[in-house]
C-alpha cells in the first residue's frame, strides 16, 4: 500500500517512541492514531511494553475507513465505532496493510526482529525495538 511507509514514519513511529517511554512504569500502553485525508482515512492501533532492560516490544494493526464510500452508500460520514478494534468498536485490522505499515514501522524503530505473525487473532503484528529508539 503505497500510504503505508508515511503513516509509519510520521504517525505511528512518533507514537510508539511515545508509549515505550511511558512504559517505563512497567504497564503495557495503547493508542489509536488516524492518519489520512477527505476520502478515506487509515488508522493503526499501537500497543507498547517493556519486555526486559534495554527492549520493547511494539505491536501494530492497520484498518482503512473509507469515508467517500459511507458517504455513497448512507450519505453519511462512516460510524464513530469504525474507527476503534473490538470490544468498543466493529474496525476488522486489514492484513496486508498492517503487513506493509508493520514493515515500515520496524525499519523507522530500528527493530531487532522482523514483525511477527499474530498469535492471539487480533491482527496485531508485534516486534522486538530497542527502548532507546532514534528520533
Amino acid at each position: 500500500m503505497i500510504y503505508a511507509e508515511g503513516m509509519a514514519r510520521f504517525a505511528l513511529a512518533p507514537a510508539a517512541r511515545e508509549l515505550l517511554r511511558l512504559s517505563a512504569d512497567g504497564q503495557e500502553h495503547s493508542t489509536t492514531i488516524p492518519y489520512g485525508g477527505d476520502d478515506f482515512t487509515l488508522y493503526g492501533h499501537l500497543r507498547a511494553r517493556r519486555t526486559a532492560p534495554g527492549q520493547g516490544e511494539v505491536a501494530v494493526a492497520c484498518w482503512i475507513v473509507s469515508i467517500d464510500l459511507a458517504r455513497f452508500f448512507g450519505s453519511n460520514p462512516p460510524a464513530e465505532n469504525e474507527t476503534r478494534l473490538p470490544p468498543e468498536g466493529t474496525a476488522t485490522p486489514d492484513g496486508a496493510f498492517t503487513i506493509e505499515a508493520a514493515r515500515h514501522l520496524a525499519a523507522s524503530l530500528n527493530a531487532l526482529d522482523g514483525p511477527r505473525s499474530p498469535t492471539n487473532g487480533d491482527g496485531h503484528r508485534t516486534m522486538t525495538v530497542p527502548v532507546d529508539v532514534p528520533e
